[in-house]
């Protein structure tokens, strides 16, 4: 593959980057505290969720977030943050492209009749897809420098 300024393995790695530093940018620019002391962001979720037209995703979100909200809202929090670490340094990388891709799918279900975040969460799915079948962790990465995923 020919390409301008850096190799094709090159360019994924940047893909790779930049998908990290979206999910990074995604923690950075939450309320903490409303999330945690308040629980904002799961009352947020909760009212999409009661209003889905799916009853799956009502029934999903009645039965696995709903009885522990404070927990979700760290599991949510915390997952963007190692999702944004372990892609900007390519750690575990396969592990949290899938973990995003997870993720953001499961935002995109949530959140199907809103189509303001859906655009986010569509070009974001695309790029871990795209990293992950790429072996995007193959360049500039803890993952290779240690020889993990081969």
């Amino acid at each position: 593959m020919q390409t301008v300024w850096l190799t094709g393995a090159e360019w994924l790695a940047v893909l790779r980057i930049g998908l990290g530093l979206w999910w990074l940018e995604s923690w950075r620019h939450k309320d903490r505290k409303g999330w945690f002391e308040r629980g904002t962001g799961i009352a947020w979720a909760a009212d999409i969720a009661g209003r889905h037209r799916w009853s799956p995703v009502r029934k999903g979100f009645d039965s696995v977030v709903a009885p522990r909200p404070k927990l979700m809202a760290y599991v949510v929090v915390y997952a963007e943050l190692a999702l944004g670490l372990g892609l900007v340094f390519g750690l575990l990388t396969p592990v949290a492209l899938i973990g995003g891709l997870l993720l953001n799918l499961l935002y995109l279900v949530l959140m199907i009749h809103d189509w303001a975040e859906q655009g986010q969460n569509a070009m974001m799915a695309l790029i871990s897809l795209v990293a992950l079948f790429a072996m995007s962790w193959q360049t500039w990465s803890l993952d290779h420098a240690i020889g993990l995923f081969g």
